[in-house]
Formats: structure tokens, C-alpha cells, sequence
């Protein structure tokens, strides 16, 4: 009996993910990877004088590195790519579902996330990730698609975040929105023509979870996710013309709304 398509389709899906490598490069997303117990990690090329710097962290993780010649860099990246001389194959993390992630534990204060509408710039998402980790997120989230996977110029930028940061890709950005919204979120959508600004809601809402969800620039949110939204706010201006790199906008919310 012929599978429906669907289920050929899903299948395929499936394979391809499993399928799915990333190249990390540079010594400090290498040297972070390669100290992660959850990474699976495959092949490591690194020259003579990175193997030095990253001893230790090659001795921890068991790899058997392989020396390539600086002049003639092996790894199958960019040969833009700022590599330092170092680069590791992996699998993409799992970090389980949006509950496993986005639940608080007890002495954790209220919790917070990050939602990106069709950010699509690695080094955006790579410095989102790194003000998360730093302002205590519980996870970033983003929709599969319109969004930056995993990537090299993604870790590098993330200077390691991407290694202890949960960073999760949903199917749909809107359904993710209303499960939140069912384990006590409240979500608020920045737009720099709200009424009211991010601080008036730090003040009244923060005991509560808070989902903050951030468009990419010129676009904004998407109208979907606009309405999906408790509320859309503003981060305040001296000037009538100030504006934010939508990676400053998440660092400056996060700050606002810290528990």
C-alpha cells in the first residue's frame, strides 16, 4: 500500500534533520562547544597553533583533532569566515519542548523569553542570545522558517551563548505564543508606536511571566503576531527620531523586565 504523501513528506523531514550538521568556527564558539557534554560533535579541524590554545578543551571532549596547514584551511566553511584556525562539525542542539524551557523552577523569580518574528540575521540572533544569557532568559524562540538557523557566524557571534543558551525554532510562531500565553505568560509585543512604554509594564506585571516578541527590522511584527499579543509597547526615546538595532531593542527590554 502506497504511504500518503504526507507521511513520505514528515519521514523525509525527518531524515533530513537527523541528516543536519553545523561548522563551528573560531577558538571561542570551538572552545565552548567542545566543552559541552549536550553537543554532539563529529569531526574537528583545527592548525598547529589552535590545537595550543584549545588543549584543554580538546583533551576534555575525547576528539581526535585533525591538523590542517593555515595556508590551506581544510574545513568546508567560508573562506571569509574568521576561523582562527579552528573548526568543529556538530549536530544542532536539542533543548526539548517550549515547557521543558519555559516553566520556571522555584527560586527562580518570574520567568522571561524571547520571541523573534522573521529575524533572520545570524549576528542579530547570535548578540540576542548573547543579552539573554546575560539577563537571565529562559529561552529565545523563533519560527523555522524567516529565522536564522544555526550557524557558524551565528555561534561566532553569540561569543558561546549559543552553547548554554536555549535557543528553540517552532513550528509556528503564534501557536508557541498561545502556549505560553496557557502556562501564565503575558506577551508583549514591541512597537515603537505604542501607547504605553516597556517600563509602565515592568512596573505593573512584573511577578508575572513575560514573553516579550520582537519584529524584524523595517517589517516589524508580522499582523498575526500582533494580535496575538496581550498588549504592544514601546521602549522610550529621548528624541522623536531615536531608534534601536532590533539586537539593542531585545538587550534594553530584557534589562527593563528583568525579575
Amino acid at each position: 500500500m502506497k504511504k500518503p504523501k504526507w507521511v513520505v513528506e514528515k519521514e523525509q523531514a525527518k531524515k533530513a534533520a537527523a541528516a543536519e550538521t553545523v561548522w563551528l568556527f573560531g577558538l571561542h564558539a570551538v572552545r565552548d562547544a567542545l566543552m559541552n557534554p549536550a553537543r554532539h560533535k563529529l569531526r574537528l579541524i583545527v592548525t598547529r597553533n589552535a590545537a595550543d590554545k584549545l588543549a584543554d578543551a580538546i583533551a576534555a571532549s575525547g576528539m581526535q583533532p585533525e591538523e590542517a596547514d593555515p595556508r590551506k584551511f581544510s574545513a568546508p566553511i567560508d573562506a571569509q569566515s574568521v576561523h582562527q584556525g579552528a573548526a568543529l562539525e556538530v549536530k544542532p542542539l536539542d533543548w526539548g519542548s517550549l515547557a521543558d524551557c519555559c516553566i520556571g523552577g522555584p527560586g527562580q523569580g518570574a520567568p522571561r523569553v524571547l520571541l523573534l518574528d522573521r529575524v533572520t540575521d545570524p549576528h542579530n540572533v547570535g548578540a540576542i542570545l548573547r543579552s539573554a544569557e546575560v539577563f537571565g532568559a529562559n529561552a529565545v524562540i523563533a519560527p523555522r522558517h524567516h529565522s536564522a538557523p544555526e550557524t557558524g557566524a551565528l555561534a561566532k557571534t553569540a561569543s558561546g551563548a549559543l552553547e548554554r543558551q536555549p535557543y528553540l525554532r517552532v513550528k509556528n510562531l503564534a501557536d508557541a505564543m498561545e502556549e505560553l500565553r496557557a502556562m501564565g505568560y503575558l506577551l508583549f509585543g514591541l512597537d515603537g508606536t505604542a501607547d504605553q512604554t516597556i517600563d509602565q509594564v515592568a512596573q505593573a506585571h512584573g511577578d508575572r511571566p513575560i514573553a516579550l516578541v520582537l519584529g524584524a527590522e523595517g517589517p516589524g511584527l508580522r499582523q498575526r503576531t500582533r494580535e496575538t499579543c496581550d498588549a504592544l509597547v514601546k521602549i522610550p526615546f529621548a528624541q522623536d527620531f531615536g531608534s534601536l538595532n532590533v539586537s539593542n531593542a531585545a538587550a534594553v527590554a530584557l534589562y527593563a523586565v528583568r525579575g
